[in-house]
């Protein structure tokens, strides 16, 4: 624990130093250090924030346990451990703006990918924008960790790397991306594990997606 805190303090230190940008488009708490909320801003390095200091349209009012209070561009929000970036919306948003909660901006990784935290039915995971598939797809270990009932789902089967194997087809009662959450998902459970859901075309065509050079921009239609 004294290592882990040591590492995140030295990241907060090396984040303090690089210039912030003009307006957050996300915020998420990855740790709590003592009476500090560790945020990571649009996907960037970690930054240790107490209550009453600012970065990038972001005050943190409180911090306790494993929640942190914040206001963002005159709105309270809270964020919780584990949980999915809340969205803030387009650049230059005001409070009160109708695209907050309708829109969220993903970061592209150095590999192209999109993989952010989101959640199904309330519960964490990790995903990756898939456009390829018809369904969310998901690794059964996740299913389970998830209490999906996917036992009780419709038996499909489904091409492996060790041959054909049956899945289950189901209906999610909601996916959600930052502010942004759809109802009524479907999607598969493969029978193997994943790393991560596949964010697929049964999600995302109820979105309308724009490429913003490394930034993927999820709107709610």
């Amino acid at each position: 624990m004294r290592h882990l805190r040591a590492v995140l303090l030295s990241l907060a230190a090396a984040a303090a130093l690089a210039p912030p940008s003009a307006t957050a488009q996300s915020v998420a708490l990855s740790g709590v250090l003592g009476s500090k909320a560790l945020l990571v801003i649009d996907g960037g390095t970690p930054r240790a924030l107490a209550a009453g200091e600012s970065l990038q349209d972001v005050r943190v009012l409180q911090v306790s346990g494993d929640t942190a209070e914040v206001e963002i561009k005159g709105r309270r929000q809270t964020l919780r451990l584990g949980e999915a970036p809340i969205s803030l919306g387009g650049r230059g948003a005001a409070a009160g703006d109708p695209a907050l909660g309708r829109r969220v901006v993903l970061k592209a990784d150095n590999r192209g990918h999109f993989i952010e935290r989101g959640q199904i039915n309330g519960k964490t995971m990790v995903y990756m924008v898939d456009t390829g598939a018809s369904s969310v797809a998901i690794g059964r270990s996740d299913a389970e960790r998830m209490g999906l009932p996917f036992l009780k789902g419709q038996p499909v089967m489904m091409r492996t790397a060790n041959g054909d194997a049956q899945g289950w087809r189901l209906r999610l009662d909601s996916v959600r991306v930052g502010d942004v959450e759809v109802f009524g998902v479907d999607a598969v459970v493969a029978p193997l594990p994943m790393p991560y859901v596949l964010l697929c075309n049964s999600f995302l065509s109820n979105v309308q997606m724009t490429r913003q050079c490394s930034a993927l921009v999820l709107e709610r239609r």
